[in-house]
């Protein structure tokens, strides 16, 4: 479904493209990892990063520039989330063996991938909390209630750790390639994607996302980027 008038008229006036112009890369690795929230490890030093420094309607949110990094293997696709904060707000009682429903109402970084090209509105949402909490959903737009989503099972591993001496948590996203697209995975293929992040009490709440989509709901997959496997 195409973005209403008012709303291709305010990205407009914004300055950024309707038409989603963001490319991000994920770079291959020779062999898969758990775990690991080190941006200084081996296997993320060198990954390539975007950077999430707008709110959803393109203003900048000074303090909580945050980075995500992207790798893959033939199994996988990795994805790194580095959070600084001013205040977190977390879940009380955090259960992290199963996954946790409405996870988005409290601090979390999100990835929502899309591998269809021709049916948008069809895309996977994973998130993860400081905590360690986790959700994936199944989205399809033209659902009454998308979110049911939430009960199909990807797979995918979750790992977190927050550094409160620095004022920054880590988010570790472990995700079955299979699970995203049809295609095995290989140099080339490029998915739908975009990146967000939810910080902060609900009296200060502050909303990042890597490509802006011109409105308060994240779930706009026409402003969504694009991500490209490369060796």
């Amino acid at each position: 479904m195409a973005l209403t008038r008012s709303i291709l008229l305010g990205l407009a006036a914004a300055g950024f493209a309707v038409a989603a112009s963001g490319q991000a890369e994920s770079r291959h690795a020779a062999r898969d990892v758990e775990a690991d929230t080190n941006p200084d490890s081996a296997f993320w030093r060198d990954a390539p990063a975007v950077f999430l420094v707008n709110d959803g309607r393109g203003n900048p949110v000074p303090g909580y520039k945050s980075e995500v990094r992207s790798r893959w293997t033939s199994r996988n696709l990795y994805f790194l989330f580095v959070c600084p904060y001013e205040e977190l707000n977390l879940k009380p009682d955090p259960a992290t063996a199963t996954e946790t429903n409405l996870l988005w109402n409290w601090d979390v970084a999100e990835t929502f991938i899309g591998s269809d090209f021709q049916n948008i509105r069809r895309y996977k949402e994973f998130e993860i909390s400081p905590q360690g909490e986790w959700v994936d959903l199944d989205i399809d737009l033209d659902s009454p209630h998308h979110e049911d989503g939430w009960t199909w099972n990807s797979g995918f591993k979750v790992s977190a750790r927050i550094d409160r001496d620095h004022k920054v948590w880590y988010g570790f996203m472990q995700i079955p390639y299979s699970s995203v697209d049809p295609r095995p995975a290989a140099a080339g293929n490029t998915l739908r994607i975009n990146f967000f992040r939810s910080q902060g009490p609900r009296a200060n709440r502050k909303q990042l996302t890597w490509q802006p989509t011109g409105q308060r709901s994240f779930h706009v997959p026409e402003a969504f980027g694009t991500l490209k496997l490369v060796d």
